[in-house]
């Protein structure tokens, strides 16, 4: 049966938007269904169409009225805007549920709508809309792609938009994906590099709190002067270690670095077959 206002819409009327009890300003505008679609550049038909297909969440309901708030607008607009990318509604659906399924996962790791806060926390995090992160990742974003940047606390959901802990990372992300490497692999790959960087972030700690800690007053200037110093330091000593290592794979494994063929004008490895 359908809603009271769906009724109205069907009739060219019109009804003045209310707000819930306590609420004010324009944050809490509420719509009617056809209040909405109009707001959102759509017919209520395809209002409705869209709460058939679940790609809106629930409006609150007063008896047979159903009111929307302005999270189904900015889902409207977001809907719309990778309606314009090419996405598919099949393909929308799905990342939209995602982004639902992983909201819980946010919350529960505390990434939904606040940044880590830790003492020495450097890394920006980064807000995107669905479509966004789509256009980065094209054809990548799947719900296998997102529930594991959930999972790794990359990926937070607040709202309609999404929260990524590190620019840094993220642009990183992006380009080895443009660079061919799929985005699966790089999540793996991140992963592993996160274990590894775990394990060294211990050996310094332990020689921090072995070392230099027992003759610190804790919570004074000179404990934080020269834990920020340590800090610097170790962070020196592991860019300088990776460096080193590169180096060394591009001297003993010239295949990976050089391709198939070697460097221009050089003779490669001779291909099997």
């Amino acid at each position: 049966m359908a809603d009271e206002e769906d009724r109205g819409a069907a009739a060219g009327t019109r009804a003045e938007p209310a707000e819930p009890e306590g609420a004010a300003g324009p944050a809490a505008r509420q719509y009617r269904a056809a209040e909405l679609a109009d707001a959102a550049g759509i017919t209520p038909r395809t209002l409705r169409f869209y709460r058939e297909r679940k790609l809106l969440p629930p409006p609150r309901r007063e008896g047979r009225i159903a009111w929307y708030g302005p999270q189904h607008l900015a889902r409207l607009r977001t809907i719309a805007e990778l309606l314009e990318r090419g996405h598919t509604l099949g393909g929308i659906a799905e990342l939209i549920s995602a982004f639902e399924c992983g909201r819980d996962v946010g919350e529960l790791l505390g990434l939904a709508g606040a940044a880590v806060t830790v003492p020495w926390q450097e890394e920006a995090a980064i807000r995107l809309t669905p479509a966004e992160l789509a256009d980065r990742f094209a054809g990548e974003v799947t719900p296998e792609n997102l529930t594991a940047s959930l999972d790794m606390g990359y990926l937070g959901v607040d709202g309609d938009e999404i929260v990524h802990v590190s620019r840094r990372l993220l642009d990183a992300s992006t380009a080895l994906v443009r660079h061919g490497v799929p985005l699966a692999a790089v999540l793996a790959a991140g992963r592993e590099v996160r274990a590894h960087a775990d394990a060294l972030a211990g050996t310094f700690t332990e020689l921090i709190r072995t070392h230099v800690l027992p003759g610190l007053r804790p919570g004074g200037p000179a404990a934080a002067a020269a834990l920020e110093e340590l800090r610097g330091i170790a962070k020196t000593v592991m860019d300088a270690e990776i460096t080193m290592a590169l180096d060394r794979r591009v001297r003993t494994e010239p295949g990976v670095w050089l391709g198939a063929h070697g460097a221009a004008g050089e003779p490669g490895p001779a291909r099997p077959g």
